[in-house]
């Protein structure tokens, strides 16, 4: 089975990578289109969202991701990585738009405000009901479309949400011990599309 990928660009890929092998999946860094094509899922992780877009311009990469996450690639975008999902980004910038929602960039705060918090969970990810939510210069989705499902909410605010096989975590769920998302995604990802 192809592995799993990991944007390995710029912030803390490595920790993603590390949870999934964690679980038994196989994971790959993903740095050019070559990378992205020997795929079968991929995670986009936290860091700096306009960073990330200037280092994938050379490479067309986000072209191609686009590309084949409307083929029904699976996708798990957290913090920084929601910002490049979404359909609608504030302060205003480039994004794939390939899920349904509005973000605000560092909405909780700057650094200083970075924050564990306690989240509610639905019961579909299992029991139980709650986990830890590590914010770090955290977006906030202040509108979710129609067809979005939301997974978890802190102060009733959607922090995870998926759409068809994309999901977007405004947390980290990697630096916790709950493993639920990144099962949820990998559940996903199990076959290759796009």
């Amino acid at each position: 089975m192809p592995p799993v990928g990991v944007l390995a660009l710029q912030g803390d890929w490595q920790t993603h990578m590390n949870v999934i092998e964690s679980l038994g999946a196989q994971a790959r860094p993903v740095r050019t289109t070559n990378d992205l094509a020997s795929v079968r899922a991929l995670v986009i992780p936290g860091g700096e969202s306009s960073a990330m877009l200037r280092l994938m311009e050379p490479e067309g990469l986000l072209d191609r991701l686009r590309e084949r996450i409307a083929g029904g690639m699976a996708v798990l975008g957290t913090c920084a990585g929601v910002i490049l999902l979404a359909e609608t980004v504030e302060p205003e910038q480039p994004s794939l738009g390939a899920l349904s929602v509005a973000v605000v960039r560092n909405a909780y705060g700057r650094q200083l405000q970075s924050t564990v918090a306690d989240i509610e969970v639905v019961p579909e990810l299992g029991p139980p009901a709650r986990s830890e939510g590590i914010f770090i210069r955290a977006p906030r989705i202040t509108r979710a479309g129609p067809k979005v499902r939301i997974l978890a909410r802190w102060q009733g605010d959607p922090v995870l949400v998926c759409q068809g096989r994309v999901v977007g975590a405004t947390y980290h769920p990697e630096l916790g011990a709950d493993r639920r998302v990144h099962e949820f995604f990998l559940g996903l990802g199990k076959e290759d599309h796009g």
